[in-house]
């Protein structure tokens, strides 16, 4: 359904923004956690459940709530997979692993029409246009109202940063930190001198750069400890962790009872 980004807009304007990440693809889940106020919902087709075909359900879910903006994680920078989510109408992307200002202007390029960029055109019949009904609309504002995220997950796209974030088009770096510890063989320990000094840098090179930085809250700190180390974009938990762990309460608590 094509509308205002309400998380671009609000990044803009220097707001915070706080989402949920979701991987289990599930509409029901997706529509309540939208219900709930966050700012934004990650789908994740990287690491979760569903393909560009499953990702309509999700963003049919979403759809009576304009203030909570859809953000679909795809696999990778493939171009044609990039396509098929736009065309289903995601209003934001982040794309994993981007490395250089190349690979951000590749990214850029794939989300853009022609002559900006190589995006194909599906205006007359895609749902990101209304299925045609808005397609001069969509067309003139497709590339205003997408929001482009791109993760810094290496020692290589953090010598890159600065330049990464020049690309017109980008609009949020996101530092994966799981995946840069386990670049440097320190997986999930960001408080390795190594690691630290990695997403040190990073951050360092974001907030001269002036653009929007996100994550997500490192073990042992919370979103608000996020917000406050300079971070504009924060997912505070996920589908899979505020079930799981609502049921491990209740299970342990019964348990003591009742062996």
């Amino acid at each position: 359904m094509f509308r205002p980004n309400h998380l671009k807009a609000r990044l803009r304007s220097g707001k915070r923004a706080l989402g949920c990440w979701t991987v289990l693809g599930a509409p029901p889940v997706i529509e309540l956690l939208a219900l709930c106020g966050f700012d934004y919902l990650l789908l994740d087709q990287e690491h979760g459940f569903g393909e560009p075909s499953a990702l309509l359900h999700s963003l049919q879910a979403m759809a009576a709530t304009p203030h909570c903006t859809s953000v679909v994680r795809v696999p990778s920078s493939d171009p044609n997979y990039l396509k098929r989510v736009l065309d289903a109408g995601v209003e934001g992307v982040m794309v994993p692993n981007v490395e250089t200002a190349e690979d951000a202007r590749a990214v850029v390029a794939a989300c853009r029409y022609p002559p900006a960029g190589r995006r194909g055109s599906a205006l007359g019949s895609a749902r990101a246009s209304d299925y045609g009904i808005h397609a001069p609309e969509y067309r003139k504002a497709a590339a205003d109202e997408l929001l482009i995220v791109c993760q810094i997950e290496s020692p290589k796209a953090v010598e890159n940063v600065e330049a990464i974030a020049a690309v017109d088009g980008v609009d949020v770096l996101f530092i994966g930190p799981h995946d840069l510890s386990g670049t440097v063989g320190q997986l999930g320990d960001l408080k390795h001198p190594e690691v630290a000094k990695l997403i040190g840098r990073a951050e360092e090179g974001i907030r001269q750069s002036g653009k929007p930085m996100g994550t997500v809250p490192h073990p042992g700190a919370t979103w608000r400890e996020m917000f406050q180390r300079g971070y504009h974009m924060i997912n505070a938990g996920s589908d899979v962790g505020r079930l799981r762990d609502g049921a491990l309460a209740d299970v342990k608590e019964f348990r003591s009872v009742h062996p």
